[in-house]
């Protein structure tokens, strides 16, 4: 067995994906892992991969050219998954996408499709939910800042809401597990930048003081709360204790 090890990025599962193809060995006699979360086997011969931007742009390409755009977009929410095997479950979904073409969509049947389904419903399911969840406070500098710590990466599926709805404001949204941030200017156009946790502190060291707000927000949060109608496993449902680390009113 012959396993390609990328790194944990669009580009780097795109570069595994493209060597593993290219490598000419079969599909059943290669697979495609995370270089960070992989635990080693027995008889296995191990290849580290280089992101490779444009091996990983022909991959996308072929992705949107031979099976479809909706299929590029699910094989990206995939691939923001936290799970290890993320990265072989796209190239086995890719190897019958290539085959079957756009119809690969609906054939839920199909353990390849069904496993990259799960994965990009999950991460899309996250992504939906931090839009409601994310809480930014206003620095010293006029700067909204919101820290979250999500399983998956949803930085890039949550920035473009933000950006819609602040168009006019700088705002950074930063993912203090993965050390990465979604950085928008007033008036421009949102990134995603390496944000690494020492820049970060010192950051919110510099900028991090309180502009009264919160304060507020938790007076609000709990004055219009009905002590007699307080359900807490109710509110589990709907607001897990892990998402709860950077909201407001539970800090």
């Amino acid at each position: 067995m012959k396993i390609f090890l990328c790194e944990d990025s669009l580009e780097g599962i795109f570069t595994g994906i493209y060597e593993a193809w290219a490598s000419g060995l079969g599909h059943e006699n290669v697979r495609v892992l995370m270089k960070a979360q992989y635990e080693p086997e027995l008889f296995a011969e191990y290849e580290e991969v280089k992101p490779d931007a444009e091996k990983s742009e022909k991959v996308a390409n072929s992705i949107q050219k031979k099976i479809s755009g909706e299929a590029f977009r699910v094989v990206c929410r995939a691939a923001f998954s936290e799970k290890a095997k993320r990265a072989d479950a796209i190239y086995r979904f890719l190897i019958e996408g290539f085959h079957y073409g756009a119809v690969i969509l609906r054939l839920l049947q199909n353990p390849a499709v069904a496993e990259v389904f799960a994965l990009a419903r999950k991460v899309a399911n996250e992504a939906h939910q931090y839009l409601e969840f994310i809480r930014f406070e206003q620095l010293a500098n006029g700067i909204l800042f919101a820290t979250i710590s999500p399983k998956s990466r949803v930085v890039t599926l949550v920035a473009p809401h933000f950006a819609d709805r602040f168009p006019r404001e700088n705002w950074v949204i930063y993912d203090d597990g993965r050390e990465e941030a979604a950085i928008h200017p007033a008036g421009g156009d949102w990134v995603v930048a390496e944000f690494p946790k020492e820049r970060a502190d010192l950051f919110l060291e510099a900028y991090g003081a309180s502009d009264g707000y919160e304060g507020l927000w938790k007076v609000f949060f709990h004055t219009i709360g009905i002590k007699e109608r307080e359900n807490p496993n109710c509110q589990r449902n709907f607001l897990p204790l892990w998402y709860r680390k950077h909201m407001t009113e539970f800090l």
